[in-house]
């Protein structure tokens, strides 16, 4: 097995020490966007658990949310769920408080912990994906590992789909 790319390698020492077995992998292909990934291992997009980061508008505090791959996350959803109004954050914002560029980052491994949210949704599969800090980098894990690994709350923040009209 080839050596991890430094970024990946911190996810895997991070799982390691937090008690995870789970073995991160880097793919030839992106695995920077939900579909890329699914494509990539070779499961159904809403497998994939895609960590956003958003900021508190009154805080400034980053907050983590685990989306599934499928699923738009519902802002007012995720305000209400933290007391405050929030707003996607930036790239530098998210390297600063992950450690991780966007499209790489991990559930797990950051500088401080994150309030966290992760979509009940992704609580439907036995195995779901992660990114594992860098854009070809993931690995697999299940819901409740997700939910453990964290500390982050389970909850409903995917936006409901309008019909459209004909």
């Amino acid at each position: 097995m080839a050596d991890l790319k430094p970024s990946a390698q911190r996810v895997q020492d991070a799982l390691l020490a937090a008690g995870f077995g789970a073995q991160v992998v880097e793919l030839p292909d992106s695995t920077r966007t939900a579909a890329e990934a699914a494509a990539a291992v070779g499961c159904s997009v809403e497998q994939i658990a895609k960590s956003l980061i958003f900021v508190g508008s009154s805080s400034g505090q980053a907050l983590l949310v685990i989306a599934g791959g499928g699923n738009r996350v519902d802002e007012k959803k995720v305000s209400a769920l933290s007391g405050e109004k929030i707003v996607r954050a930036d790239a530098d914002f998210v390297r600063a408080q992950t450690g991780y560029g966007i499209g790489g980052v991990p559930p797990i491994g950051h500088p401080s912990p994150l309030r966290t949210w992760i979509d009940a949704d992704l609580l439907n599969y036995t195995a779901i994906w992660a990114a594992a800090g860098h854009p070809n980098a993931v690995f697999c894990l299940t819901p409740a590992d997700l939910v453990a690994m964290t500390g982050g709350a389970v909850a409903e923040v995917k936006a409901e789909v309008k019909a459209e009209a004909r």
